[in-house]
């Protein structure tokens, strides 16, 4: 889970460097530098047009680090438990469920080299790391998965809304994405000052779903009898 989150913490000051920088353009408070035809240099202010596009591209950035943010969380769920050389017969029912979800659905050819002891392998031999999630995470989404897999989904509202702005996050990067929508059309809808607010409370709703997930694990709550927190 330490890598989870080091990767997060990452990914977070990719995200504020670029909101930094857009909203420095947005505000005149960083200038663009152009060279004419002898080199001489002029400073000019951004283009509506393309302030418009610098702003959409932010909703590409956010659902980049809500997406990889879950899928790594997930991910070291299975990781966690194989570790522990936790048994199939060991782990909640929601957990096996999923395990025979995965598993059914793995070709015999890219699985039967991993079995060496079956109730053990049989947890990380069907996942997928690339089916986890695709495009599709939201709020909904994430609060599925909680369920599904026994952790909490529960956040403190005043800072995280509950993630409630993660659905736009997603249309927008969906229309982005399959050219619904042009960036100039995502952009022109929403104000610096919006994206600002957006950003920290996506940021800090992550970053309390990742606690949970932490919790969860410490505590072994992926087991059907879990150790009891102090």
């Amino acid at each position: 889970m330490q890598t989870v989150l080091l990767d997060f913490q990452t990914r977070v000051q990719e995200v504020n460097q670029y909101f930094e920088f857009l909203e420095g353009l947005i505000q005149e408070k960083t200038k663009l530098v152009v060279s004419g035809d002898k080199g001489e240099q002029k400073i000019i202010t951004i283009n509506p047009d393309l302030a418009k596009i610098f702003k959409a591209n932010a909703f590409l950035i956010l659902y980049n680090l809500v997406e990889s943010t879950m899928r790594n969380a997930i991910e070291a769920i299975f990781d966690e438990i194989s570790s522990k050389n936790i048994s199939y017969n060991l782990v909640r029912v929601e957990i096996k469920k999923i395990v025979i979800h995965n598993f059914k659905n793995r070709s015999p050819d890219n699985v039967h080299s991993k079995m060496k002891d079956i109730s053990l392998d049989i947890i990380t031999a069907g996942l997928n790391r690339r089916e986890l999630f695709s495009g599709n995470v939201d709020r909904d989404e994430i609060t599925k998965t909680a369920r599904k897999y026994g952790f909490s989904f529960d956040t403190d509202y005043s800072k995280t809304k509950h993630g409630e702005h993660l659905y736009d996050i997603m249309q927008h990067r969906n229309d982005l994405a399959h050219g619904n929508k042009s960036f100039a059309e995502i952009g022109q809808k929403t104000s610096i000052e919006d994206l600002l607010k957006v950003k920290e409370e996506v940021i800090e709703y992550l970053q309390q779903i990742l606690q949970n997930i932490q919790d969860y694990l410490e505590n072994q709550e992926y087991l059907d009898n879990p150790i009891q927190a102090p």
